[in-house]
């Protein structure tokens, strides 16, 4: 028996010897992994270290559980943080800071009671905290929200989401058509598992809408942006060329921090990135960059010092690709907590995501606009956009209030998906198009925008030379399109206020200066020069284009098709060009600004490509193509009498273009490259600061 006893005794003490010696093996790689950032790996050891020390030893459980807790605080794991964060305290954890954060995380699982006490706990020791006062009002305002939800509607969109973290998308084309979006998903690069989150490294990945406007499954994005490593968080210039994304590297040996890259956009796809060197400093993350709506802030979010605490959002100017000078947006946004993922919505509202502002639980996202009384406000988006969940990493369409964002919500690992948002608002804008008279789209104009309120904007329009803008109800507003090369068209509005969204539609027809312009719907009495009535409405036209562009010139020529005789064609046709002349000179125009001509039939038309698709695609399908002249020989090989008219009645037509454009200057000769040239200085020059009617 005593023998028995003797060996068990032994044994005892061998495995008390071995279970202390793993355990402190285990707490020094804990310690290891969380000194380079490492939380996955070092809350595995941590959990082996509280396993193996004895219950005796409260004041190593307290430690080791506390540990655990801000591992699974920093990565996520909500609920396990709360539960080591418990038998911290079980275990008398002397540290007051846990109080805040268990209250912290018992607010993103929406557990507002015992969090309220938590945090009370915490005052009571730490009066001053900023982060403990806005907990505990968090506690109040939450469950208030959540009971009465705003008018966002929300919904979780299966398409863009997979069985790992989905975040950050960026709605990107001219018309919000395609989308970024970063994930952990198994399709990104590499087969190395994080050592902070435990899953794969993040990449960027793609989808785009087909021609019937449905999103296409996600694939990842091509080109050089993703690595073994982690991207994420992209954002855009302005103009589309440049994108900025956060990338965070590994290294076995020191912490990682995170860092902006930037890529160029060539044709169809993205260059090799390059870092972006904000400051020397390589003890500090950058991360989640943000390009202002005028191109010339890059925001980003930092742990630098200088800040408010935790996280911040700071900012820098883009100059020429570079970055010069350094500020912190400052108060009333950042705080004591995070401040991260700053994005803008077209119009310029700045939005972020914040666990420091009171709110419902995790990262709520905020609006910060600008009172004219009372300065900087952040508004809360309250309930149901935000959560007691994460909520972050908003995206929008160009004009209204309506895009993608991420949230962690009921997902019980902590991993993000993608969600669609839309908030109805009576919203009225104006759509125009710009184009050449008779011709295409003008992607290189311009639509000079000017209001009664003081408006005065400079607008570009989009590849297919349209524009939209947002308009404010009770305002006169005026808008010229123009575009080198051609004359100017103005549109005037005036918007009424609207019980529901409007939208005003223009076009923005431009005359070219130097190619002669039909002018549509000119219509004479059969075999005479007299005008019908029904020309009027495009000759009052002809009138106010003379008005808008005071300093041209221009010939008013009358055309005949081949049939009658050369002589009496010329002469009809002179006459028809007079009876023009004798109208805008009725209507207030200029008679030395006016050139009448009647060529007869001795300019037959000359097909341009948009009048060849137009004729191919009428009822009647005329078959012609670019450059062909309707010449008489032309048009009788035309089998089809039908076709054969609608050839003639092309041929019949009054034209305009343009002889001077310095009509009323010192100048007395049309030059027109020369004139192009100073045109061209001319509007570089224009600001929307100095740009007037």
């Amino acid at each position: 028996m005593g023998r028995k006893l003797f060996h068990i005794s032994i044994y005892t003490i061998l495995w008390v010897f071995v279970s202390c010696s793993n355990e402190s093996v285990a707490f020094k790689k804990a310690e290891q992994s969380y000194a380079i950032g490492e939380y996955y790996a070092a809350s595995i050891n941590y959990k082996k270290s509280y396993s193996r020390c004895s219950p005796k030893e409260r004041d190593k459980r307290a430690v080791r559980a506390f540990m655990m807790g801000e591992c699974y605080r920093r990565i996520g794991y909500t609920q396990k943080a709360i539960a080591a964060y418990q038998n911290a305290i079980r275990y008398n954890i002397p540290d007051s800071l846990v109080y805040l954060h268990i209250a912290r995380q018992q607010l993103k699982v929406g557990q507002y009671k015992p969090a309220s006490q938590n945090f009370a706990k915490f005052l009571e020791l730490n009066p001053e905290s900023e982060l403990a006062r806005n907990g505990l009002l968090s506690c109040e305002l939450g469950p208030q929200w959540k009971a009465t939800p705003n008018q966002y509607q929300i919904k979780k969109e299966a398409l863009f989401n997979s069985r790992r973290s989905d975040y950050s998308p960026l709605l990107i084309g001219e018309d919000a058509d395609q989308i970024l979006l970063s994930s952990t998903r198994k399709e990104s690069k590499g087969d190395d598992i994080s050592g902070i989150t435990g899953v794969k490294f993040g990449d960027l990945f793609f989808s785009k809408k087909n021609e019937q406007g449905k999103w296409q499954p996600v694939d990842v994005i091509e080109g050089e942006l993703n690595t073994e490593y982690d991207e994420g968080a992209p954002c855009l210039s302005p103009d589309g060329k440049t994108m900025y994304f956060t990338r965070c590297s590994s290294d076995p040996d020191y912490p990682r921090y995170a860092e902006i890259w930037k890529s160029q956009r060539s044709d169809a796809s993205w260059g090799k990135p390059t870092k972006c060197e904000i400051t020397r400093d390589t003890l500090t993350s950058y991360a989640h960059p943000a390009v202002s709506p005028d191109g010339q802030w890059l925001y980003f979010v930092s742990d630098m010092s200088g800040g408010e605490g935790g996280l911040d959002i700071w900012r820098t100017r883009i100059v020429d690709g570079d970055f010069v000078g350094m500020e912190n947006v400052g108060r009333p946004i950042n705080t004591a907590g995070d401040e991260m993922f700053p994005t803008f919505r077209p119009n310029g509202d700045f939005y972020f995501s914040s666990d420091g502002h009171p709110g419902m639980g995790g990262l709520d996202i905020f609006v910060a606009y600008e009172d004219s009384v009372r300065g900087t406000i952040i508004e809360n988006l309250q309930s149901p956009l935000n959560s007691s969940a994460d909520d972050f990493g908003m995206t929008f369409e160009p004009v209204h209030n309506k895009g993608f964002y991420s949230s962690s919500r009921n997902d019980g690992k902590g991993w993000e998906h993608i969600f669609s948002f839309e908030c109805p608002e009576i919203i009225q804008t104006v759509t125009g198009w710009v184009y050449e008279k008779d011709g295409y789209e003008l992607p290189e104009a311009l639509v000079y925008m000017v209001g009664n309120d003081g408006t005065n904007l400079k607008l570009s329009v989009k590849g297919d030379g349209s524009f939209t803008q947002v308009l404010k109800p009770g305002v006169d507003y005026v808008l010229l399109g123009t575009c080198n090369g051609y004359l100017n068209v103005k549109n005037e509005i005036r918007v009424e206020k609207s019980e529901e969204s409007e939208e005003y539609t223009l076009q923005f027809p431009l005359p070219p200066i130097n190619v002669p312009v039909l002018i549509d719907n000119i219509f004479y009495e059969f075999d005479r020069a007299d005008l019908t009535s029904e020309s009027a409405e495009s000759l009052d036209k002809l009138v106010v284009m003379m008005n808008e562009n005071p300093n041209i010139t221009i010939e008013l020529s009358a055309h005949c098709d081949y049939r009658g005789n050369d002589a009496y064609n010329q002469r009809l046709s002179q006459r028809r060009a007079e009876s023009v002349v004798r109208y805008l000179i009725q209507n207030g125009v200029a008679e030395d600004r006016l050139t009448a001509v009647g060529y007869g039939e001795s300019r037959p038309k000359v097909i341009t490509k948009k009048l060849a698709e137009t004729l191919q695609a009428d009822t009647i399908k005329v078959e012609v193509q670019e450059n062909d002249t309707l010449t008489e020989a032309y048009i009788l090989a035309v089998e089809d009498e039908e076709k054969q008219e609608v050839l003639n009645a092309l041929n019949r037509r009054t034209e305009f273009r343009v002889l001077r454009t310095t009509y009323g200057t010192t100048l007395n000769e049309y030059k027109p490259e020369e004139e192009e040239r100073k045109a061209a200085a001319k509007r570089e020059e224009e600001t929307e600061e100095n740009f007037i009617f």
